[in-house]
């Protein structure tokens, strides 16, 4: 059994008087594909920035490799880390949002290398040697001197994939992937998932993508207003799933 990569527990998050996450565990094995699943609204997204510490959590505690996620343990209490030390642990979580976020003054080339140079201090030739291996590796090795506006959507989040590989994280983190993409570019997002599910890539994806949830994850998480409602392998949560609000979810979107 291998070891576990990401674990949370008993996690809470709070918008004001607005509980959003409602003590959250769960675990996530290395090399292992966790596909979540659930409405909006239901906690899937403020989950993933709770992982790489974009949202404070208010109760309970993330760790990645073992390691607790901005956060120290001193007895016990938790005290917050210094920015610096988050950013540091941020270079090991990749994260891929909905809507690219790549910096629209940049070549997809300086995208690429902006945080290796940035953060990790890898010497630029390096970085853009590494970066052309990336862009073939998501099929678009001759975009390295294109803009971002030069781009499709679908081009775009392929872009911001490599970008999120090029610092070689632990584990990667996707908000929802395809969702701002026209239909018929979601396919090419997903192929290059797929493609880095089978290297063994650590993932956790928040998608509504039931096809893709089925032919990829290692597990499925089924997600309802701020807990986890049920998980199990694919087969067992989408084929037949025990909770009622999972099939009421399943029957909408199947």
């Amino acid at each position: 059994m291998s070891e576990v990569m990401v674990e949370v527990r008993g996690v809470h998050k709070s918008f004001g008087p607005l509980e959003v996450l409602r003590g959250v565990d769960l675990q996530v094995r290395t090399g292992e594909v966790t596909v979540v699943l659930g409405p909006s609204g239901s906690g899937k997204s403020t989950l993933l920035r709770t992982i790489n510490h974009l949202e404070k959590v208010n109760r309970g505690w993330i760790s990645i490799d073992g390691e607790l996620i901005g956060y120290r343990r001193s007895g016990n209490r938790l005290y917050e880390l210094k920015e610096r030390d988050v950013l540091r642990q941020r270079t090991h979580i990749g994260f891929v949002f909905q809507d690219f976020n790549l910096f629209p003054h940049l070549t997809v080339a300086e995208n690429l290398i902006e945080a290796p140079v940035a953060a990790l201090r890898r010497p630029r030739k390096e970085a853009l040697a590494s970066a052309a291996r990336l862009l073939e590796r998501v099929g678009l090795a001759d975009k390295a001197g294109a803009y971002p506006r030069q781009l499709s959507g679908g081009q775009q989040q392929r872009v911001a994939i490599a970008r999120a590989l090029a610092l070689e994280p632990k584990v990667l983190l996707f908000d929802e992937p395809t969702s701002a993409l026209d239909p018929e570019l979601v396919g090419e997002v997903l192929d290059v998932i797929k493609d880095l599910a089978r290297t063994g890539t650590t993932m956790i994806v928040v998608t509504h993508e039931i096809g893709f949830a089925r032919e990829v994850a290692d597990r499925v998480v089924f997600m309802d207003g701020g807990v986890v409602v049920e998980q199990g392998p694919p087969a067992a949560v989408l084929d037949a799933p025990r909770h009622e609000r999972t099939r009421a979810f399943l029957s909408k979107v199947l």
